[in-house]
């Protein structure tokens, strides 16, 4: 019984221990603006990056549909309690760390390219824009005052970016790819983001709008260059493997810049061109590949993408001047069983349906 409230204690102590080191103080001050000051200081200066509340590289893109933008609205008019804003003091300006998607929203209205729609309890409210209400009216909503938990300038990047992961990490309405970039910043992610946007990498995928804002184009990047790398190891949870690769991408190339930025500049150039050699093969030979569909207007499913890419690519690796005028063998039962839904989780099909595009594209 002593032995066992000994390590108990000792066990307890630990935690003290760790909590004490791991913890950090954050300076904070709450500030209450109204409506209008917000949408000011948002909107003044946003073209040329100067506006004082700005919005950071790694926050998501306005995902709000109309419905849920004019329920916002309704609730601000309802005196509904609105969460905080969280920012940070950058350089003096005001980085939203949480937030971003009630501002534009905001900001949308008082600009009058919002129609509100579908509101329960406001009725009258649908399809009036701001400037379809009274003038006392649009003068008493603007004033309406929001609170803005605002970090000071000790709050370094590694802070602001653990908050907003903290803060996104329960929302079902953030998806993996935008909390990778949302938390696990690096050299890699800034190539992955680079790639993702090259016209010719969007127009062979065809992307919505929608999946464009909701990151898509990077996630079919990274997982382009997770699977080319290691999909001999993939564990089987595919979102783990993700994390993982870009996580530890991150710290190789940081630690390679830091150490030789010749080399660094060298690894660079080749990842550059593993994919752009995959892409510029898929455009000359086989455009329609990366889409599904009767009017092959939607991009191909993930397993499908990084089975074809990489197969691709590591067929190329083999034969730099590759070219194949029959790609029938994507479209056999064999191929579509071994991407299907049910075989994403497996190692072993993983390891097959890229092989068995890469061997096909071989042997054409």
């Amino acid at each position: 019984m002593i032995q066992t409230i000994d390590i108990k204690s000792e066990k307890i102590n630990k935690v003290e221990e760790q909590i004490r080191q791991q913890s950090k103080p954050v300076d904070y001050r709450i500030f209450e603006y109204p409506i209008e000051i917000i949408v000011q200081k948002y909107l003044k200066g946003e073209d040329n990056d100067e506006n004082e509340i700005f919005i950071p590289d790694y926050q998501r893109e306005m995902v709000w549909t109309e419905e849920n933008q004019s329920k916002f609205i309704e609730s601000i008019f309802l005196g509904l309690p609105i969460p905080y804003i969280f920012v940070a003091d950058v350089d003096a300006r005001l980085e939203i760390i949480d937030g971003t998607q009630r501002v534009r929203n905001l900001a949308r209205f008082l600009e009058n390219e919002l129609v509100l729609i579908n509101l329960k309890k406001l009725t009258e409210l649908n399809g009036l824009r701001f400037s379809d209400l009274l003038g006392s009216r649009q003068q008493r909503f603007s004033r309406i005052p929001l609170r803005m938990i605002q970090l000071t300038e000790e709050a370094d990047e590694e802070i602001r970016r653990d908050l907003f992961e903290r803060i996104n990490s329960g929302s079902i309405e953030l998806n993996e790819m935008e909390k990778r970039i949302g938390g696990q910043p690096g050299l890699f992610l800034d190539l992955i983001q680079d790639l993702s946007k090259t016209s010719k990498f969007q127009e062979l995928c065809y992307f919505s709008q929608v999946q464009k804002e909701r990151r898509d184009p990077q996630e079919y990047v990274l997982r382009f260059y997770a699977f080319l790398y290691q999909y001999k190891e993939y564990p089987g949870k595919v979102h783990v493997f993700l994390d993982n690769f870009l996580i530890s991408q991150n710290e190789e190339l940081k630690k390679l810049k830091e150490r030789n930025e010749k080399d660094f500049n060298e690894k660079i150039c080749q990842m550059n061109e593993e994919f752009n050699s995959m892409i510029e093969f898929v455009s000359n030979n086989c455009p329609e590949v990366f889409k599904m569909g009767v009017k092959k207007i939607q991009p191909t499913t993930r397993s499908k993408f990084e089975s074809i890419s990489v197969g691709i690519s590591l067929a190329l690796r083999e034969n730099p001047n590759l070219k194949c005028e029959n790609f029938d063998f994507l479209d056999t039962d064999h191929f579509n069983y071994l991407t299907n839904k049910n075989s994403s989780s497996s190692r072993q099909k993983v390891e097959k349906r890229i092989e068995y595009v890469r061997d096909n594209l071989l042997k054409s």
